[in-house]
């Protein structure tokens, strides 16, 4: 039987690990079940969060295997290979990475039928659609945490850039989670003015400033890989905001990984647009007016994730 504000978490490597840590200090949930095919490092992490209970409050963190998951509201993905180095791309991870999912799902399916997916395993994109073809679960219910943290890169360099709050700043990456990205910024906007080709704040337009903007959001993860080795705390705090918005039903329009269905004239493929999370998993789908280039961009974008799940071979 599912219980609410029960969270499993599949992978407590750095980015699972760095999710479990996000929600147990922010008190997202009740309890939160940690699975990994090193079962006693399961266990560890499990053990070092409970000696925090007397600071955030009696939330419980477990060890646990797949049968345990039936309780669980949301199930988070985290397991699989990890980016290694500035020369392996994330569509690079792909088959290896497959492979592990189509053992988790199956488990998943078996135990934990009607729980919501959030994958965060990278290639996220090509990833949740492999979950997606291999669940028996409505497609809705399983989502990637997608372009989210680029965006959250892409909002905090912008806020930086023109001396506000991130939170005041209103701008989008959409398509994949990676290299193909797309700023969209003919809907970026401060306080409700738009940014592209306008003063702000005193700062004028500069298409090479905004450019190089755009490209350190892009790259981030590469140059946070160069120097320590792998990417975990930014993207723990991503699936911790996906969870809230689904435990909490609230409802929120969020750029996660989902099945398009025909949106900006892209079918059959998973990447990000703007989504409504709640309860449900991704509720509605919000298709913001973009500019010519940036439906060209995120077209582009789409069949780069296509080309990518070509040779595949695990049922997709």
């Amino acid at each position: 039987m599912i219980q609410r504000r029960t969270v499993g978490i599949v992978g407590t490597g750095n980015v699972g690990t760095a999710a479990a840590y996000a929600m147990f200090n922010q008190s997202l949930a009740s309890q939160i079940l940690l699975l990994d095919q090193d079962a006693r490092r399961a266990e560890g992490e499990a053990m070092d969060l409970m000696h925090g209970q007397q600071l955030v409050g009696g939330i419980t963190c477990r060890a646990v295997e797949y049968p345990a998951l039936g309780n669980a509201q949301i199930i988070v993905l985290s397991a699989g290979a990890s980016q290694q180095s500035t020369d392996q791309t994330r569509l690079d991870l792909l088959q290896r990475n497959a492979e592990i999912f189509r053992e988790i799902i199956i488990q998943l399916d078996k135990h934990a039928p009607d729980a919501i997916l959030v994958v965060a395993t990278n290639p996220v994109d090509v990833l949740t659609y492999v979950s997606q073809k291999l669940s028996s679960r409505p497609n809705r219910r399983i989502l990637g945490t997608g372009t989210l943290l680029d965006t959250a890169r892409f909002r905090a360099l912008l806020g930086q850039h023109y001396g506000v709050d991130p939170r005041s700043v209103h701008a989008y990456i959409l398509g994949e989670h990676g290299d193909s990205e797309v700023p969209i910024w003919s809907n970026a906007t401060i306080g409700g003015q738009q940014i592209e080709g306008r003063t702000v704040l005193g700062k004028a337009w500069e298409e090479e400033a905004m450019r190089s903007i755009f490209e350190q959001a892009r790259n981030a993860a590469y140059e946070i890989i160069d120097r320590k080795g792998h990417t975990d705390t930014a993207i723990g705090l991503v699936i911790a905001r996906i969870v809230r918005a689904v435990l909490e039903d609230q409802q929120n329009v969020l750029p996660v990984s989902t099945r398009t269905n025909g949106a900006y004239g892209i079918d059959d493929m998973c990447l990000s647009v703007p989504c409504v999370v709640g309860l449900e998993g991704m509720e509605k789908r919000v298709e913001p007016e973009l500019s010519d280039d940036e439906r060209e961009a995120l077209r582009d974008s789409a069949q780069a994730l296509r080309e990518s799940r070509t040779d595949l071979t695990v049922g997709t």
